[in-house]
């Protein structure tokens, strides 16, 4: 995927917000793939972002639709391809909670992994 900053921006969309273990992150996209944004918390005006194609999104989502108790690591073990780490795991994760999709499992908080569950 190429990467321009023109077409990067142009014309976002906001999704919502996902609160995660550390960090908040932002979802945004544009036609062919969502961005997952975050702000850090120790240097002003600095951040990080991560693409994920729409397809790949919509393709996980309907594979893992109605399923319970769902961690990044399980999802990218289990995962045959469109899927190639736990961390872009984690973010299709966080942009099916952003676009209602899916929830974090709030009973197990305590837990060192976050928990999802996607609606069906």
């Amino acid at each position: 995927m190429k990467l321009d900053v023109t077409t990067l921006t142009k014309g976002l969309q906001f999704h919502g917000e996902v609160q995660g273990k550390r960090q908040r992150y932002f979802v945004l996209s544009s036609p062919r793939q969502y961005f997952v944004m975050s702000l850090s918390r120790s240097k002003r005006g600095a951040g990080n972002f991560n693409l994920v194609g729409k397809t790949a999104v919509e393709r996980l989502h309907r594979r893992l639709r109605g399923r319970r108790n769902l961690t990044a690591r399980i999802v990218y073990e289990r995962s045959r391809r469109g899927v190639p780490s736990a961390l872009v795991a984690l973010n299709m994760l966080y942009v099916l909670v952003a676009t209602g999709r899916a929830s974090i499992d709030s009973r197990r908080a305590a837990a060192r992994e976050i928990f999802f569950n996607v609606r069906g």
